[in-house]
């Protein structure tokens, strides 16, 4: 494996534990600065909202820069990001920090996958990209783990200082192995991404991805004070379960590929999406039992990315038939509809958390993925009526989590 590689694994690795560690710091966080917890949970929104814009906006007003100055730039504004994170000296600067560190983070994985790809022979690009998103499952298995027992043993400031010495570390393994002038093709204009979304078909696919993932959300966001206030976790276990369901997310997800092959997208991702809502209205009867709870947290992890292979296996499909010029458009886009249902979720769970309670953010999860389910079922039903539509089938490369 080229060291150039293993530089960009480390990056997803530091880049996919910022993300998600924050799920199982919010209590600490809510504590420290004497905010509620939908206030909490508007870091996780707005991080994600960031992704969202960074990843088709900045990308493409960024799209003349040299690749290995734009990754350089980008993983100095992660670790600027997380260094002000640590330092935050209130709720507002903190909010500021994460969205630094989500915009980062959304370019990071537009030109991510085209930069592993030049690094090896045309016949490897597949497994190349394959790598590097191993460095996301590893970040779910251990660095969510890791880092939220940082926070409950050190302090929430400390697991953003580890974050950023992994930032420092993903940049000099940059600096120093990837190559200068790769080529590169620039990326979309803002008005190609524009006209993709002018395609209802694509629109719909979209859609799919932002309702499945935000109803999964509305609970996850939550997920640590769910366990610590209903179900009675002590604080230091809290990471012992969020490295559960990172085990869980790393077999779900290679099970999620392999049943997108053998039934097709469409058919895959609706059983995935009832079994998720199976899933989010169990926890609301198990919340309180701690066995019962991490049996659900486990079943949860299996079935809460497992729809991403399918999800962009049938992006690309619909975009080489509605917008053949554009099929990397449509992928991106894609992964920014995932981010802004993350952003809507979190910030519904804390409507919900306020106004409800915590144990209700299961089953009104579980209504909104059956909205997805819905969605799903009609863009199938449009398939089967269109004379032209082809069979939509390809190999899936699970990966951990749109990015």
């Amino acid at each position: 494996m080229p060291l150039a590689l293993l530089a960009l694994t480390i990056s997803a690795f530091a880049i996919g534990t910022t993300e998600f560690v924050i799920v199982g710091l919010l209590p600490t966080i809510a504590a420290d600065l004497k905010i509620g917890l939908p206030s909490a949970g508007l870091l996780v929104s707005l991080y994600a909202l960031g992704v969202a814009i960074g990843a088709p906006v900045l990308t493409a007003l960024s799209g003349k820069l040299p690749r290995k100055t734009l990754l350089l730039s980008l993983m100095a504004l992660f670790t600027v990001g997380n260094l002000l994170a640590w330092q935050a000296p209130g709720y507002t600067s903190l909010i500021l920090a994460r969205i630094l560190t989500g915009l980062a983070h959304g370019v990071f994985f537009s030109i991510g996958s085209t930069i592993a790809t030049s690094l090896v022979p045309k016949e490897k690009a597949a497994s190349a990209i394959a790598i590097m998103f191993t460095g996301l499952t590893v970040a779910l298995v251990t660095g969510v783990p890791l880092g939220t027992f940082i926070g409950q043993h050190f302090g929430w400031r400390e697991t953003f200082l580890a974050v950023a010495g992994l930032g420092v570390l993903a940049f000099i393994g940059s600096a120093l192995f990837i190559p200068r002038g790769l080529n590169h093709q620039p990326p979309a204009s803002l008005l190609t991404q524009a006209k993709v979304l002018a395609q209802p078909r694509l629109l719909l696919v979209f859609a799919m991805t932002a309702v499945g993932y935000g109803g999964s959300f509305i609970a996850f966001t939550y997920l640590a004070p769910i366990l610590e206030q209903l179900a009675g976790f002590s604080a230091q276990m809290v990471g012992l379960v969020m490295l559960v369901y990172g085990v869980s997310v790393a077999i779900g997800n290679l099970w999620g590929g392999k049943l997108a092959d053998r039934l097709g997208p469409t058919a895959a991702l609706k059983q995935i999406f009832l079994l998720l809502a199976a899933v989010l209205l169990v926890l609301s009867f198990t919340a309180s039992n701690p066995w019962l709870v991490l049996a659900t947290v486990l079943a949860w992890g299996a079935v809460a990315f497992g729809n991403v292979p399918g999800l962009q296996v049938y992006v690309v499909k619909q975009a080489e038939r509605f917008s053949p010029q554009a099929v990397d458009v449509a992928s991106g886009l894609n992964i920014a509809a995932f981010n802004l249902g993350i952003a809507g979720g979190a910030w519904g769970g804390g409507l919900i958390v306020e106004q409800l309670g915590l144990r209700h953010t299961g089953w009104i999860g579980a209504l909104v993925v059956l909205l997805a389910y819905g969605l799903t079922r009609l863009s199938g039903y449009l398939d089967q009526r269109d004379p032209i539509q082809t069979s939509v089938t390809s190999n899936t490369r699970p990966v951990v989590a749109m990015h």
